[in-house]
């Protein structure tokens, strides 16, 4: 007698084929796009690095006793900038599924034959990853090749995880307004306003003991805050992230606590858009 346990595991494993296979193909979608039309990756690439020399650059004669730790500036704000790309090109990760909906593809998508719609959030999500992922090593080359240093073994890891953490809950934020808004304006918008006011109001350019109390307060409850220390800490030498990393208006913040907000800041994200993707993507 065949156990009724051997079709389920079957059809299972057929599900879960099938939608690897939807995914890659919407991905290598998304990759010809931008092989086609590479500006944007360009673009990308090249505003961080200007950032990263630019700035570093104009604070390199910082007065000592402003940088926790007497770090050099263009090593504080590697960290920065490496997360503020990663943020702005996640944030951006609703705009080809907004241009989707314009132009009618996305309608076509939801008739077609898919095993699973989520194949469409999912390949979006890889996209952008990939990207972030290709940003930032680039960024870090960079400030290796300028002297600002390499994070070790450890360290890498622990980059590759604070980025992840960021990337996948701005995609999903920035996937929930592609479909909560009513157009590519109004989306495109939200991200001019959010890009800039997020990056000054962050640790990303100065140390919380720089800023005024109340700036300091917005620093301190800032995402784009509890990514940047981490991986500022990635760089400083031997990791241990049970320290202060952050000493905040209401209290001290360890290397734990931060990657903690970030795990609960992205569940609680996916959580909040998941209704929605499931009702307009059904």
């Amino acid at each position: 007698m065949t156990s009724p346990i051997l079709p389920s595991l079957a059809d299972d494993s057929g599900a879960l084929s099938e939608l690897i296979q939807e995914t890659v193909a919407l991905t290598r979608r998304l990759f010809l796009q931008l092989l086609r039309r590479p500006s944007t990756l360009i673009a990308g690439i090249l505003q961080p690095l200007i950032w990263l020399i630019l700035f570093g650059a104009l604070f390199a004669n910082a007065p000592e006793g402003l940088l926790p730790g007497g770090m050099s500036y263009g090593r504080f704000l590697g960290a920065g900038v490496i997360v503020f790309t990663a943020f702005s090109g996640a944030l951006n990760a609703g705009l080809p599924v907004m241009f989707d909906r314009e132009f009618g593809f996305l309608n076509r998508l939801l008739v077609a034959p898919l095993r699973s719609r989520s194949s469409i959030v999912l390949a979006s999500v890889t996209y952008i990853t990939a990207l972030s992922l290709l940003q930032s090593l680039a960024i870090m080359l960079t400030a290796a090749a300028l002297g600002y240093g390499w994070p070790g073994g450890a360290g890498l890891v622990l980059v590759l995880v604070t980025l992840l953490l960021l990337v996948f809950a701005v995609t999903a934020l920035s996937l929930g307004l592609a479909f909560a808004l009513p157009g590519h304006i109004e989306l495109i918008a939200v991200i001019f306003v959010a890009n800039l006011p997020l990056l000054f109001a962050s640790t990303a350019l100065a140390p919380l003991s720089f800023m005024p109390s109340w700036l300091g307060w917005l620093a301190a409850l800032n995402p784009l805050t509890f990514a940047i220390e981490p991986i500022r800490a990635a760089y400083r030498g031997p990791l241990d992230l049970s320290l202060v990393l952050l000493e905040a208006p209401y209290g001290d913040v360890t290397g734990f606590g931060c990657l903690g907000i970030l795990v609960a800041l992205t569940v609680g994200l996916f959580l909040l858009i998941r209704p929605l993707l499931n009702r307009k993507l059904s």
